[in-house]
């Protein structure tokens, strides 16, 4: 069956509804709890009071099993909330048995994942993780690191927010139809997480109790290392489908990184290729998350045109005039209003 529930305080209802459905069915004890503390809203102790004291209320109980920092995407702010003492915060809470695991979710580079890893001593942490984003934001990389450490690492966005079935190319479908016609898009998705050890929980979102069923059964059958080389094979052609709608032929190689004006310059390429491979909302949201809502936001416009990049690109992107274009489009009005906003009211902390 199912154990794990994640919500968030800033996921409108989420964290109610679980603790109705909770108690009405008195099975609080049976499961393990998931929510988050949204960190970049916090000013004070009393504020982070507050708010835990809110979100055990919504829930309908007395502790949370595991409690994340939501979005926590560098350690200079993890930093800044163990200068304000969120550490001391947390671990009186753990003393009085109110929060069990402390962890983060997590939407930045590898090489960041990795120095918020060794910046404390974390019980588990989230990272969104998917046939796609095998090699961006923390990557399978960042996934080792942690099994190395020996953190659990939990999945979200398995199926990219269910992109890698609805929005799948119709090419990329028939690949999977040839392979095996019993198989859907999502269950090709999902094994292709179980297939790898430092997996711990896959988070899947579900909406119908047809999806509940093919998620158990999918679960309860994938195990680790079972793939063939053929089916591994599989996944790079489909890959392959889906990334030649990409306007940037980036590979996220990292030989162009560090940009002396503090650009992610993959991960700018990776949002402006998902406008035209997914939705435009969905590369300007995670745009938007991975740079506005950061302390030291480094849009792509702030490029200065230097070069030093194009230098040590091995596909001879024209950087500079890519990243001219990606932030076009990507840095739309809204965007420059809530970079506006996060800047003036520092709500990354």
């Amino acid at each position: 069956g199912v154990n794990y529930f994640d919500t968030a305080y800033v996921y409108r209802g989420s964290e109610a509804a679980l603790g109705q459905i909770l108690k009405k069915n008195h099975c609080r004890d049976q499961v393990y709890i998931a929510t988050k503390l949204p960190h970049y809203l916090i000013k004070s102790r009393a504020g982070l009071e507050r708010c835990f004291k809110e979100q055990l209320a919504r829930l309908e109980t007395d502790h949370v099993d595991y409690y994340l920092m939501h979005m926590l995407n560098d350690a200079d702010t993890w930093r800044t909330l163990l200068e304000k003492g969120v550490g001391d915060w947390i671990e009186e809470k753990r003393r009085q048995g109110q929060i069990g695991q402390i962890g983060f979710s997590y939407h930045g580079n590898t090489a960041h994942f990795k120095e918020l890893l060794d910046a404390y001593d974390w019980d588990f942490c989230q990272i969104q993780y998917n046939y796609m984003d095998e090699h961006t934001q923390a990557g399978r990389e960042g996934l080792e690191y942690a099994q190395k450490k020996g953190i659990p690492v939990i999945i979200m966005e398995p199926l990219r927010g269910g992109k890698l079935v609805q929005l799948l190319p119709e090419e990329a479908k028939e690949l999977f139809r040839k392979a095996d016609p019993a198989r859907s898009p999502a269950e090709w998705g999902l094994r292709w997480l179980w297939d790898q050890s430092a997996v711990t929980v896959v988070l899947s979102g579900m909406n119908s109790l047809k999806m509940v069923r093919e998620n158990i059964r999918i679960a309860s059958r994938a195990k680790a290392g079972e793939l063939s080389e053929t089916e591994r094979a599989l996944y790079r052609q489909v890959k392959q489908k889906i990334e030649q709608k990409v306007r940037v032929g980036c590979t996220a190689c990292g030989y162009c990184m560090p940009c002396p004006q503090g650009i992610d310059i993959p991960g700018t390429f990776r949002c402006y290729n998902e406008m035209y491979t997914e939705r435009p909302s969905v590369g300007r949201k995670e745009y938007m998350m991975t740079t506005a809502f950061r302390k030291h936001q480094n849009p792509a416009s702030g490029c200065i045109r230097c070069g030093k990049c194009e230098r040590h690109c091995p596909q001879n992107i024209p950087i500079r005039e890519k990243l001219s274009q990606a932030s076009k489009e990507l840095e739309t009005f809204r965007y420059k209003m809530m970079a506006f906003l996060v800047r003036t009211f520092r709500i990354w902390r």
